[in-house]
């Protein structure tokens, strides 16, 4: 038996009174360390002046970020009374807001002694593979190795009997050893986001296992032996490359989820296809295998290489590969393609509008993809698939890549392949070398090439659009391209309120020459609607001409000669540009066409907080912004509230933001208060603004603009809510966001206070779904927490807890309810510490009755224990 180690006196007097004020409380049996930044430090120092009290201690928390860590790892195998025990990283941030690991890669040999240790939370270290001590903690019940880099598990693995529930998603796992068929008390399993390709049949064995997650990992098969896990409940095998899965998955009698979502799929048995609980969207059932999957070499199928969300860069060599990238985007290199061995880097930018240049209503449906090194030129073009938000298309509008060559964009020839109803697609191109790509959505584009013989141009949207060149038009052979965009005539009496007027299909035509042609081209345009050649009145009939940025146009019906058919126009031109024909008793229809076609153009953003009613408590405006494509605009906080000004997208103290309408125009923002809200709620609020007001924003948008400030878009009000004191607490908010304060259960039972349930949230991690399905909350609630939150794991389980705890503070039995949920997520581990913090409050109300009396009011304020 080792020495019990001898910890040298801390510097500064008074250190332990600085350890009490700030609430790091050594209360019974538990200290909680990690949310200090010396925090090993604190213990350190409370283990020189009250060994014995830490001995005792059964629940311990340090941050593994704490340069001090391994200096108390030394003493951790003489706490035998440890219960729980969490060792985690991820407290500290780096300079663009990421977590940073801990610093832990291994553990004290006779850290195997903790025989009264069943939780163990190492997440967020740097353990690249798991000390051989874990094995030999006979009590664990729950182990959490998230967020690490281990490629394997010990073949002992096996021995942890006990072990209910384990945790090692997002790591580097390659498979899985056969001893973990032995984890017959095994309840919830969670290897998601890891390089398994196949799992072995061992894991059949595991009898008690209610939720198996898998998602995230590159199996292309799961063993037929999952049909013997009787007590499943979820199977999670979601972002895998799962070609097929066993009928047998159908007949277990207690599963009510299985996710199969964006796997391989093309085929799957009819009983999984008919089952209620199984989620197939992002499959391509039914469809002909793309050439990612089946293109071959000679020597067989081609190497995949599969990247995690941490990697950015892969080799390819001469013999070729396929690649899929974390964000969704795919390659496929054939053998040749690569004369040697090159290593191809990538990042995904957002779209500047001072570099990304969409003509006119063009819709941006991805970010920028770029790709290095720039130019290398491949002996074969390379396949690239590149997902994209899908928008409501129209048949006027296609999705095409474009392509960066470090002066202007250009399109490439474009495939689409629509994955069912899932809202990401695939678009595909096939390029000689790298730059930068993104997708986009535009009008439909119809080209030919006109020779000297002449050519006729059809537009595949509207048939009777059509362009005749005549022999002779032109000396050299040139690209012409013809787009039209539809105007129905609700849209132009909405812009207009003049619901006579009519209007064609907005024709452009557009060349690769500047010269005019030698020869008239004859156009042939569709009447308006409800207009024939039979009734129609020419004076109410004009025909308009647009410059090619559109911002100027003219009648030009006097000009040219038309030709009248019973549905259609026919007129000659010798130079291309934008063409409208419009039927109306208007005089002056320059000014009009001009305001109708800016509109066409803008996206109206209607800020109701429907889908914030969670966080946002206030008023719900009712302006609607319109919005060009990759405008910028700025959101400003007044009166009272503000944000950091250090972040990099805070310009003169306001945010920026760049709208893209398929794009999420959304940011994650910590409010704080310039005035103390101890005594008061601040009713502050944001404004947004146009960074500079173009000049061609239509004359009723300007108008709806208020206040003094010219560029003003909406406000939002927003209400910071009065902090109280509570003893043995911290008043403060947690990372910038504020909480009401709020106790749970009664002076007689104890109280859980706002600083327990913030201690109860760092614990939870993972869980959070699950412990939120117990508490009560809708799997809608989840999903909308989830999402709002959907970067921030931290801001995701306070949203749910903290949302419960408001909505039940009134129930007399919330308490022994938060404890009931705990139980049935399996986290043994957090009940216990409510329940040694309820019997604290309960011994204290007992003491205050006996010191006087029936005094409750002074019994209550005492029960108040706080828990950080």
């Amino acid at each position: 038996m080792a020495e019990l180690p001898v910890v040298g006196k801390a510097s500064g007097e008074g250190s332990l009174m600085t350890v009490t004020r700030e609430g790091c409380c050594l209360a019974g049996s538990w200290l909680n360390l990690d949310v200090y930044p010396d925090g090993c430090h604190q213990f350190l120092k409370l283990f020189e002046k009250r060994r014995e009290e830490v001995l005792q201690v059964k629940f311990l928390r340090l941050n593994c970020n704490d340069a001090l860590i391994d200096s108390t790892l030394g003493i951790l195998p003489f706490l035998k009374s440890l219960k729980s025990l969490m060792l985690k990283g991820g407290h500290a941030k780096d300079k663009f807001g990421a977590s940073l690991k801990g610093s832990l890669t291994t553990l004290p040999q006779d850290f195997g002694r903790l025989l009264h240790l069943t939780h163990l939370d190492l997440s967020f270290n740097s353990f690249s593979c798991l000390p051989n001590c874990i094995t030999d903690l006979a009590s664990l019940r729950e182990l959490l190795v998230s967020h690490n880099s281990l490629v394997e598990l010990p073949e002992d693995f096996g021995q942890l009997t006990k072990l209910t529930f384990f945790s090692a998603m997002k790591n580097q796992l390659r498979d899985l050893p056969r001893s973990i068929g032995k984890l017959a008390a095994l309840e919830k399993l969670d290897l998601s986001e890891n390089t398994m390709q196949s799992l072995p049949d061992e894991i059949g064995s595991l009898k008690n296992c209610t939720e198996l997650d898998l998602s995230g990992n590159q199996l292309v098969g799961i063993p037929e032996s999952l049909a013997n896990l009787q007590h499943l409940q979820k199977l999670n095998l979601h972002s895998n490359l799962l070609v097929t899965v066993p009928a047998s998955l159908a007949s277990l009698p207690n599963l009510f989820r299985l996710d199969l979502q964006n796997n391989r799929l093309r085929s799957i048995p009819p009983e999984i296809q008919s089952a209620p609980f199984v989620h197939l969207r992002g499959n391509p059932l039914g469809e002909p295998e793309i050439p990612l999957q089946s293109d071959q070499s000679s020597s067989g199928e081609l190497r995949s290489v599969i990247l995690g969300t941490s990697e950015d860069s892969f080799t390819v060599t001469p013999e070729g590969c396929k690649v899929i990238l974390a964000c969704g985007v795919r390659f496929y290199f054939p053998p040749g393609a690569a004369t040697s061995s090159i290593t191809i880097s990538f990042r995904m930018l957002s779209p500047d509008p001072q570099w990304v240049e969409l003509r006119h209503h063009d819709i941006l449906l991805s970010e920028v993809l770029e790709l290095q090194p720039h130019g290398v030129e491949f002996q074969q073009k390379v396949r690239i698939w590149m997902p994209y938000t899908s928008p409501q298309m129209q048949r006027e509008r296609e999705v095409v890549v474009c392509t960066f060559d470090g002066q202007s964009w250009s399109s490439l020839r474009t495939m689409v392949k629509q994955r069912g109803k899932s809202e990401e697609c695939l678009a595909r191109c096939s390029v000689p070398h790298f730059s930068w790509f993104l997708v986009v959505s535009r009008l439909v584009e119809n080209e030919c090439n006109v020779p000297l013989e002449g050519a006729l141009l059809f537009s595949t949207v509207e048939p009777n659009i059509k362009v005749t060149f005549p022999p002779g038009v032109t000396e050299e052979t040139r690209v012409v391209t013809l787009q039209v965009l539809p105007v129905s005539a609700e849209e132009l009496e909405e812009i207009t309120g003049d619901s006579e007027s009519r209007a064609s299909p907005l024709l452009c035509l557009s060349q690769n020459s500047t010269v005019d042609f030698l020869k008239p081209v004859k156009i042939q345009l569709p009447l308006p609607p409800g207009v024939t050649g039979l009734t129609l009145d020419r004076s109410r009939l004009h025909l308009l001409h647009g410059d090619v940025q559109a911002q100027t146009w003219d009648d030009i019906t006097n000009q040219v000669v038309l030709e009248f058919t019973h549905l259609c126009v026919l007129f000659e031109v010798t130079h291309f540009s934008w063409y409208w024909l419009w039927y109306t008793t208007k005089t002056y229809i320059g000014g009009m066409a001009r305001k109708v076609y800016k509109r066409l153009r803008m996206y109206q953003v209607d800020p109701v907080l429907g889908k914030l009613s969670d966080r946002y408590q206030g008023p719900e405006p009712s302006e609607i912004v319109e919005m060009f494509e990759g405008e910028q605009f700025f959101a400003a906080f007044e009166r009272g509230i503000n944000v950091s000004a250090d972040r990099p997208d805070c310009v003169d103290g306001r945010l920026l933001f760049i709208f893209y309408s398929h794009l999420k125009n959304m940011k994650e923002i910590y409010v704080t208060s310039e005035v103390d809200r101890k005594g008061q709620a601040v009713k502050g609020q944001v404004s947004f603004y146009r960074g500079e007001v173009p000049d061609n924003v239509p004359e009723d948008a300007t108008k709806k603009r208020r206040g003094p400030d010219s560029h003003w878009l909406a406000t939002l009000p927003i209400k910071l809510p009065k902090l109280k004191s509570h003893r043995g607490e911290h008043s403060g908010p947690k990372n910038g966001f504020s909480f009401p304060p709020l106790n749970l259960g009664n002076a007689e039972t104890g109280y859980v206070t706002q600083t327990n349930l913030l201690g109860i949230a760092g614990r939870i991690g993972a869980d959070w779904q699950t412990i939120g399905l117990n508490l009560g909350l809708t799997y809608q609630q989840i999903e909308r927490i989830g999402y709002n939150h959907r970067a921030d794991l931290d801001m995701q389980i306070l949203n749910m807890l903290f949302s419960w705890a408001q909505q039940n503070s009134a129930d007399p039995n919330c308490v022994e309810k938060l404890i009931t949920a705990m139980k049935e997520s399996g986290r043994q581990d957090i009940a216990d510490e409510i329940e040694t913090v309820i019997e604290l409050g309960r011994q204290k109300y007992r003491a205050s009755i006996r010191r006087v009396g029936l005094d409750q009011e002074s019994g209550a304020e005492d029960s108040a224990v706080g828990m950080v």
